[in-house]
């Protein structure tokens, strides 16, 4: 006799892809986004405010952001290169003992006053940002072409805690030893020591061995010709550029102005929060309209940022220029990841993850060095070289925001 279930056809859940394993390690991403990532505002707040107090020419103030962000730069392509060989966790793991490594030469630097040595662990401490950055893109390796946008931004969402957490640890620990920022560099380092303990619950499959008549992937230079791609990579680049180049200079320029370390820490978190808080609907926007209108829309709120901060001085104009600021880097930087993630192959992930953190942060680096610079040695107060932070966006923008529009308006088969 047929039954009446062998009759019936396949539901919709029945034909929806499982993504439970991507979801449960989407949620160990976001923890350690959460833990490990509060590093990152810590250092940003006080490292800056160190060099200066370290180094014999205040133009060199920002140099242990810029080789924080060098390392990661010079780290992208081997930590990806060990992520395809053995697996996320490996990277994730080597992450987080170079930040307790970089801490603790950063804070042996400040205990014997040497800026040198604070350089030295800045630039080992890239190896951690380096790893922090392919955190987006294992939330995307288990999951489904459906919940791969919201899954990378639910762990960039992971952020939000951070953006909380770091801020608040560098009013507690900044001053709490008699030398100043000691007991933050202590705290970053039981950061990374705890926080590394969350992979093991991390469940990617480690990449396959490829057999010899395994298809090869195109070349880099094949890769960056994919229009996609190419724009893909400028925009980010141009979105995290911008977004370190104004975020470097902020506490130097608000304590310049005369407001305390204590504004800047405050003015840091609203910023972290606005970087992170909207990754909770990011995908879905991205879903509904299209990962070229939201990354355009990101460019915009930049614009917004720079021309907020040029108004004035007041601590209003800080708090509303870095708000935008940070919600235009969520919006053009995750939109350009979920653009570039959906253009390569499997095959061609770890080649081209590598080769994007490489160039994104290149420019990031490039930022972080003009910075200080420009903050610093521009002019003969904070304000003018704020204003020349600021302005110093524009040819940027005007560079990402044509390289969309070509792209937008190429036949879709071309």
């Amino acid at each position: 006799m047929r039954t009446r279930s062998s009759t019936l056809p396949m539901t919709d859940a029945a034909l929806m892809p499982d993504d439970s394993r991507a979801r449960r390690n989407v949620a160990v991403l976001v923890a350690a986004q959460a833990v490990l990532g509060a590093q990152m505002p810590m250092i940003f707040v006080v490292a800056g405010l160190a060099g200066q107090s370290l180094a014999t020419n205040i133009c060199f103030a920002t140099l242990p952001i810029s080789l924080i962000v060098l390392g990661s730069m010079l780290s992208a392509t081997p930590v990806s290169h060990l992520m395809q060989t053995y697996g996320r966790r490996a990277g994730f793991m080597l992450g987080a003992g170079a930040g307790a490594i970089g801490g603790a030469i950063g804070a042996y630097g400040l205990y014997v006053a040497s800026f040198p040595l604070f350089l030295f662990g800045s630039l080992i401490t890239g190896t951690y940002m380096s790893a922090q950055g392919f955190y987006r893109f294992a939330a995307a390796d288990t999951a489904s072409d459906g919940f791969r946008p919201k899954a990378i931004s639910y762990v960039m969402a992971g952020g939000l805690l951070s953006a909380i957490i770091g801020p608040q640890l560098v009013k507690i620990t900044s001053q709490a030893m008699v030398i100043p920022f000691l007991g933050t560099y202590l705290a970053v380092i039981a950061l990374n020591l705890g926080g590394a303990f969350l992979f093991l619950l991390l469940d990617i499959p480690r990449p396959p061995v490829p057999s010899v008549d395994a298809p090869r992937g195109r070349t880099r230079m094949e890769l960056l010709r994919t229009p996609r791609i190419a724009v893909a990579v400028i925009c980010a680049m141009v979105a995290y550029a911008l977004m370190n180049l104004v975020m470097t200079s902020t506490p130097l320029a608000v304590v310049g102005c005369g407001f305390t370390e204590n504004h800047a820490a405050d003015i840091v978190t609203a910023h972290v929060l606005a970087m992170y808080v909207p990754s909770f609907f990011t995908g879905h926007l991205i879903a509904r309209f299209g990962v070229e209108r939201i990354v355009a829309t990101g460019l915009l709120i930049l614009a917004a940022a720079g021309a907020v901060a040029l108004q004035g001085i007041e601590i209003g104009n800080f708090f509303g220029a870095l708000i935008l600021l940070g919600l235009g880097w969520n919006f053009g930087f995750i939109g350009a990841t979920t653009m570039l993630a959906g253009a390569h192959a499997p095959h061609e992930r770890g080649r081209m993850q590598g080769l994007n953190d490489l160039l994104v942060f290149g420019g990031v680096t490039f930022a972080s060095l003009a910075s200080g610079g420009l903050m610093n040695c521009s002019g003969g107060d904070a304000q003018t070289g704020w204003t020349a932070v600021n302005l110093a966006m524009a040819p940027f923008l005007v560079l990402a925001g044509g390289a969309l529009i070509w792209l937008m308006l190429r036949p879709k088969d071309a």
